[in-house]
């Protein structure tokens, strides 16, 4: 197992890389009253029984879960259970349940303790670490969150084994993200051990995903609001968010073909050659991440036309300066259009 700390302004995040469910109890803070579970119907039907014997609260799964409704539901459960402020909530799943779980803990009586057990590559190496916790509003992500640490997060990395490829491409394409933005040195790694990383090799396993973290942390402690450096943790999704909103495609498979986007900008910018344009190209393709997808080029547009990122009619958009190093930059929509069409998609 290996260890990294989040430095929040509020509290600090212990990040556990290769601890196990198993041991979920140790990381309890000493003093709290009632202990209770967040989950989804996949990850209690996979894992119940090594669930310690606590109130299960379960949700159901994908991005049609992480509503207000579903907080609804969630806070009348806790008010049934009679959680008071002493309570403590542990979220234990993928990307969606950590988010959902933790912003019912910040905002259930202004903020009870919470911890994680990330169940997904997705959420161990992106949305459960950095303190962003939040749900979707009339089908924008993340629309409506908070800024707040949770105590821990235990990266499972033997509940990898149980996820469908399409959940693994979700992780793989942050895992490249980090590399690109912040780490030559990481990205190569990734280059010489894809294969492994595909076949679930444990031990390039616990690497990749503490780097990728490691990565992820350094940024959350600069920036942890978002004011600046963490803005760069943005590559690939401005598009990439548009295309999982109007076409339905996966998280991984979207922020792939935002990255291509990306890069493809970077190129035309005079940012980065076209030979690291290439090897992007083929290491998202080694990987099994799509580098061109089928969409309606105007649903897109005007989906980036909702970004919060926007500001009047220009939008933040992260490029790529050289191999781990990205630099953040405004856009007018109609250049973005321009290069949505010119990619030749749809």
């Amino acid at each position: 197992m290996k260890k990294l700390t989040v430095e929040g302004a509020t509290k600090d995040s212990q990040i556990l890389v290769g601890e196990s469910l198993a041991n979920l109890e140790s990381y309890i803070p000493e003093g709290v009253g009632k202990r209770i579970i967040i989950t989804d119907e996949n990850v209690h039907a996979l894992y119940k029984d090594k669930f310690p014997a606590w109130e299960t609260i379960i949700v159901g799964t994908g991005e049609k879960a992480k509503t207000l409704e579903t907080a609804g539901y969630i806070y009348n459960r806790l008010i049934e259970l009679e959680a008071d402020r002493t309570s403590y909530i542990v979220g234990i799943g993928g990307g969606i349940v950590c988010d959902v779980t933790g912003f019912i803990a910040s905002t259930y009586m202004r903020g009870i303790g919470f911890g994680f057990v990330s169940t997904t590559l997705l959420a161990q190496v992106d949305a459960s670490v950095g303190g962003k916790n939040g749900v979707n509003f009339e089908g924008f992500k993340n629309m409506v969150g908070v800024f707040n640490q949770p105590d821990f997060v235990i990266c499972d990395l033997a509940t990898l084994k149980t996820l469908p490829t399409n959940d693994l491409l979700c992780g793989f394409a942050e895992i490249l993200k980090h590399g690109a933005i912040k780490s030559e040195d990481h990205f190569r790694d990734l280059e010489e051990n894809w294969e492994k990383m595909v076949n679930l090799d444990l031990e390039a396993l616990e690497r990749l995903v503490y780097d990728s973290v490691a990565i992820k942390a350094a940024v959350v402690n600069a920036d942890e609001r978002e004011k600046g450096e963490r803005k760069k943790l943005n590559f690939g999704h401005t598009i990439g968010h548009a295309i999982e909103k109007t076409t339905g495609r996966n998280h991984g498979e979207s922020v792939s073909a935002g990255i291509v986007a990306a890069s493809r900008l970077s190129v035309q910018e005079g940012l980065i050659t076209q030979n690291l344009f290439d090897r992007i190209i083929a290491l998202l393709e080694k990987l099994g991440l799509p580098v061109k997808l089928d969409i309606d080029k105007e649903k897109v547009i005007d989906a980036l036309k909702k970004d919060k990122k926007r500001a009047g009619e220009k939008i933040n958009f992260v490029l790529l300066q050289e191999l781990g190093d990205a630099v953040v930059m405004d856009f007018a929509i109609p250049d973005i259009a321009s290069l949505v069409n010119e990619l030749g998609w749809g």
